[in-house]
């Protein structure tokens, strides 16, 4: 058998993985978009979209999870004449196709009919696999050999989001898609394989450890009550699918807290909005609502108790966009405090821009980064000059950066050092190899060494 890798090698997007079995034919695990600086520059940005692999052996495509730069070159893929099933979780087959329906609309077509000719080949490829359960995949061109199996364990990333075992020729190959910290918001801790003799592992935080979530919590109580404090707004890039959702779950737990607390804590509070403007971040947010089952003991526990931890009473969802200009207009210019979450993540387009235009200026606002922000967007840019007083190009055109700027870690949707650690080494037997992808370079040479130490017997392969 043999492992190729169609992306996620040079930095943390683009994931896309191929395992070609010793007859020839192939399983496609992810097919991710480019983001930032792996974009490529301005001319060969086409070259990066484009399927350039050969698909006529691939015989499946198994979605991990259903953020772009996991499935956003799949339009392409299907473009390219890939018409094989495409497996993935309950609940990603319920949101694959409101993400690709964005991602067309926005890198393809606005025409509605032929976005829905699209989706409607989607649906027919989706094939569902529930967690736990060994699925026949690929046939065999030796009848005698026995027919290569799939199963899909959670992953605690996002809802829906699953590590890939497969079984074939005698060996395990886990490929872990993107893993959750155990300390997430609403999704069970992802659990250690029991077997791995080949693990693709990724490594988006391999070099770093995360707050843990009192710590978090009280760094986010700390910069929400600046915004209180001077009537200005706190503004938060975040991702429509995940981290919008686990962002909401810790907010309510703030208000439910200051609920009950002292009249002077609760009259500060009750001013406060917190601001959803993101249509696919709210689509997504009432999609998570109606797959409550795949929520972990303690979100379930919490809306027993009587409590709405993605539907409070301070939260207002923004959909239209001549809404969305009047909101920004409104909180730049008034002194209403507010918690403002919108997509895009990384500030690389989207509802925030326009935020960002309107209060990067104003010392009074404040800007947290909760997620991953890849070297070439203009997040990281924030994140990196905007502490030193510095500017950032926004389509175009210079704004200073006079907001405070903030990072919280411990909200990632991803494990950290730590975390990828206890992944591996809670494998009962420790795999043959790794292979580390989905990291940049650095990151992924500190985890290398960190893992030799710990499991030594394994190959550590950086691709």
């Amino acid at each position: 058998m043999q492992i190729t890798h169609h992306g996620a090698t040079t930095g943390v997007t683009g994931s896309c993985h191929q395992l070609t079995l010793s007859d020839g034919r192939a399983m496609l695990i992810d097919c991710g978009l480019f983001q930032g600086e792996e974009r490529g520059p301005d001319g060969a940005r086409a070259d990066r979209l484009r399927v350039d692999f050969d698909i006529s052996r691939i015989q499946t495509l198994i979605i991990t999870h259903v953020h772009i730069d996991h499935v956003g070159r799949l339009p392409h893929l299907l473009a390219a004449g890939y018409r094989g099933p495409i497996h993935c979780s309950p609940a990603s087959a319920e949101l694959l196709p409101l993400v690709l329906e964005d991602a067309l609309k926005v890198g393809f077509t606005r025409d509605q009919t032929l976005i829905e000719q699209v989706l409607a080949v989607l649906r027919q490829r989706i094939v569902v696999v529930p967690f736990g359960r060994w699925t026949p995949i690929a046939s065999t061109a030796d009848p005698k050999q026995p027919q290569p199996r799939l199963r899909l364990q959670r992953a605690g990333h996002i809802l829906g989001s699953a590590y890939v075992e497969i079984d074939a020729e005698d060996q395990r190959i886990v490929f872990s898609g993107d893993l959750g910290a155990p300390n997430t918001p609403l999704l069970p801790a992802p659990q250690s394989p029991e077997q791995a003799d080949v693990l693709v592992l990724e490594s988006t935080y391999g070099d770093r450890i995360h707050d843990d979530r009192a710590t978090r919590a009280q760094r986010l109580r700390a910069v929400i009550e600046h915004a209180l404090g001077d009537g200005g707004t706190l503004l938060i890039p975040a991702f429509s699918i995940g981290r919008t959702q686990e962002l909401l779950y810790e907010l309510e737990g703030l208000f439910h807290a200051h609920g009950e607390g002292g009249a002077q804590a609760r009259a500060a509070w009750q001013r406060l909005q917190v601001v959803l403007d993101s249509p696919l971040a709210a689509d997504f947010t009432a999609g998570y609502r109606r797959l409550r089952d795949y929520w972990d003991a303690e979100a379930i526990q919490r809306v027993q108790s009587g409590r709405h931890p993605l539907a409070f009473e301070q939260l207002v969802t923004v959909k239209h966009h001549q809404d969305h200009l009047r909101m920004v207009n409104y909180l730049a210019h008034s002194r209403q405090p507010a918690v403002v979450i919108a997509a895009s993540g990384m500030c690389a387009g989207g509802r925030v821009v326009d935020y960002l235009k309107a209060m990067l200026g104003d010392p009074r606002h404040d800007i947290l980064f909760i997620g991953y922000q890849a070297k070439g967007t203009p997040g990281r840019d924030i994140q990196r000059y905007g502490p030193r007083g510095g500017y950032v190009m926004l389509e175009g055109e210079r704004h200073d950066i006079r907001a405070q700027v903030h990072t919280i870690g411990g909200y990632s949707a991803h494990a950290d050092q730590q975390d990828l650690i206890d992944f591996v080494t809670g494998i009962p037997t420790p795999p043959r190899e790794i292979r580390l992808v989905h990291g940049d370079a650095t990151v992924k040479t500190t985890l290398a060494a960190k893992l030799s130490e710990r499991v030594p017997t394994s190959r550590i392969l950086i691709p």
